[in-house]
Parts: structure tokens; sequence; C-alpha cells
């Protein structure tokens, strides 16, 4: 089966979306489902960024694998042409890529959305966090993932 492409998308691509991307990493690990990759995204990502310091903690407190060498990304038209389902955490994020028929928001498929911890404490990125982690198994009925036959 080809990889179907899932592409998680916030403001910068240091906080919200690249724990995303490592939340569906490690559920798709869990449920031994091979055929999607998973990466994020930026609106208004910096060439010279990095993951945020607080959403590497909240992963490693929760055992969550995480790309020591994730730097962030500027989300580019073909990144969202080429993927299976790009989701942003805020519907305003949403309202900015109308355009294009796969751009969903969190809210939509989970029905809430993941507020920005950036330049809050530590306990903002743990509910943030957490939060990531109660929407995947939503996420995943609403983009059926994991509902496919592997074909070998």
């Amino acid at each position: 089966m080809k990889h179907k492409k899932i592409l998680f998308v916030c403001t910068g691509n240091t906080c919200r979306s690249p724990m995303a991307e490592a939340v569906l990493k490690e559920e798709l690990k869990r449920k031994k489902i091979r055929w999607y990759s998973v990466r994020s995204a930026g609106l208004n990502a910096s060439k010279t960024g990095v993951m945020n310091d607080k959403s590497k903690q909240a992963l490693l407190e929760c055992g969550i694998a995480y790309s020591e060498t994730f730097v962030p990304r500027q989300l580019t038209e073909k990144m969202i042409k080429e993927a299976y389902a790009v989701v942003c955490m805020t519907e305003d994020q949403k309202a900015r890529l109308s355009a294009y028929e796969n751009v969903m928001s969190m809210y939509y498929l989970t029905g809430f959305e993941i507020a920005d911890p950036y330049g809050l404490d530590i306990d903002a990125y743990r509910v943030t966090l957490e939060m990531l982690k109660r929407a995947m198994p939503r996420l995943m009925a609403a983009l059926s993932i994991g509902e496919e036959e592997e074909i070998n």
C-alpha cells in the first residue's frame, strides 16, 4: 500500500505540531500501522529554529520519542498537495489554507482545538500534550487510519 502522508500544521512548528507528529508516530508504532508517514510544518516557521525545549521535556516525561535532529519546516504548497490530510491545530490556521480540500482542523476532527503553549510554563506544554494524546484516537477514527488492509 502506498504511504499516505499526514501533515500537522501550527504557527511556528516548534511546539504543537512537532508534539502532534511525535504522538501520532508513537500511536501508529504501537498499533503496528506502517502505511502512513507523519510530518509537521509551520505557517511561519523559523529557518533557524528548533523544537521548543518544553515540548521536548513534555514528550520525554511521557516516554514519547521524537527526532533529536528535528528542525522546523515552513509549510509549502507542495507539502499540502502531497498530503493525504493536513491537520491544523486551530480553525484560524485552517481558514488560511481554505483553498485546499485536504486541509482540516483539530476541531473538525476531534471537537476541540489545540491552544498554543508558546511562552507559557511547562505545565501548559503538559496540558497541550495531554490534549494531543486525547485527540489521536478521534483523529485516527475520523481519518479512517488503521481501518485499511495492508497489502504486501
